[in-house]
């Protein structure tokens, strides 16, 4: 049987694409994968693949496989973030960008969410840790929700969850999902006492439902991670939501032992722990665990599968913002076999849903 695995390392950009100043000017210096290697990196397999190539380090192949790397360039006006990414992957290229709100959400957008759930905190853009260290004492006081957004077209929600159960705050973003018209509605809960809150694992994303692509046309396919929840379930088949790298392992080598035709696995500490952080040397050791992780894995590669790696946007750990990036990203292909290819810059990330496509057709 044959067998298709995309592994999308989240915020791994691979330099500025031509097109970043019409998404944010702090993407002009970005280049992630560079940025993040800067200081030295010990991952052969990523390297030896080409994933690296933009961060200057020379790819040499992988024994036993025939390996082609390049990147791709972002076509999809949606935005610069995971939905638009994976959107793009499996074919859907948006000509028009969703709205975002930078100065906070007009009184009409967020009226009908406090009549139904009473006054808000925050309203602003701004990075997920400094709101919560801003609001998290005056919301342990008043149960009130934080609500804020960031560079993207994103309605985000944190709760401390001692204070509003996290099935509470789902309910609060299905209502936010109904009644806002931007792409994602994201649970944000976090634990602790003020001066040392951290956001848990629970976070979970409510986007726009996609329209037709790859994965309606596949069916039963098998989400790691954020992936089903960023197509909003259709089309994937039912597994446990796991919520971050360690986890995420645990469930591909499940996925591999399973009958699945295409396992697409997101795996977003990059982004979610040390680019949104800013933490570049945390950046780079995960890089350096990845890498471990699918070397132990490769082996179990067959002759009938094809294995994509990529990304769907930047997050450089080094610029001045905590936002991402407008980036080409990564692209590598591995199947059985002998050899190196160059692809070079190639043009959309659709690029990942047609070597599906025609692996599998």
């Amino acid at each position: 049987m044959k067998r298709a695995i995309v592994i999308v390392l989240d915020g791994c950009g691979a330099g500025a694409a031509p097109d970043h100043l019409e998404f944010d000017a702090s993407s002009e210096t970005a280049d992630t994968l560079r940025h993040a290697c800067q200081n030295g990196i010990q991952a052969p397999l990523l390297q030896a693949s080409g994933y690296l190539a933009s961060a200057g380090l020379a790819p040499a192949g992988l024994e036993g496989f025939q390996t082609r790397f390049g990147r791709l360039k972002p076509l999809s006006k949606g935005g610069k973030d995971s939905v638009t990414g994976h959107w793009e992957m499996m074919g859907v290229v948006l000509d028009q960008p969703f709205p975002t709100y930078p100065d906070g959400f007009p009184s009409d957008l967020l009226d009908p969410f406090v009549a139904q759930f009473g006054p808000v905190l925050g309203n602003k853009a701004a990075s997920g840790t400094a709101i919560i260290a801003e609001f998290g004492e005056r919301h342990m006081e008043s149960s009130q929700p934080i609500i804020y957004t960031s560079a993207d077209s994103v309605f985000q929600i944190a709760c401390h969850e001692a204070v509003v159960p996290v099935e509470r705050l789902y309910e609060m973003c299905r209502f936010a999902r109904e009644t806002t018209p931007l792409q994602r509605v994201i649970a944000r809960p976090f634990v602790g006492s003020p001066g040392s809150f951290e956001r848990t694992d629970n976070r979970r994303d409510f986007p726009l439902a996609p329209p037709l692509n790859l994965v309606d046309d596949l069916g039963d396919v098998y989400g790691i991670g954020v992936v089903p929840e960023l197509f909003g379930g259709r089309g994937f088949r039912p597994v446990r939501r796991t919520q971050n790298n360690a986890e995420h392992w645990i469930a591909f080598d499940q996925a591999l032992a399973s009958n699945a035709r295409f396992i697409f696995a997101n795996f977003e500490d990059f982004d979610m722990r040390f680019g949104h952080r800013n933490d570049a040397p945390g950046f780079a050791h995960c890089l350096e665990e990845f890498d471990g992780e699918l070397a132990r894995r490769l082996p179990l590669l067959q002759e009938g599968d094809l294995l994509i790696l990529t990304a769907d946007h930047g997050n450089d750990p080094t610029t001045p913002s905590t936002d991402h990036n407008r980036e080409f990203v990564p692209f590598v292909a591995l199947t059985r076999g002998a050899g190196l290819e160059s692809l070079g810059d190639l043009d959309g990330f659709a690029v990942v849903g047609e070597f599906v496509r025609r692996w599998l057709s």
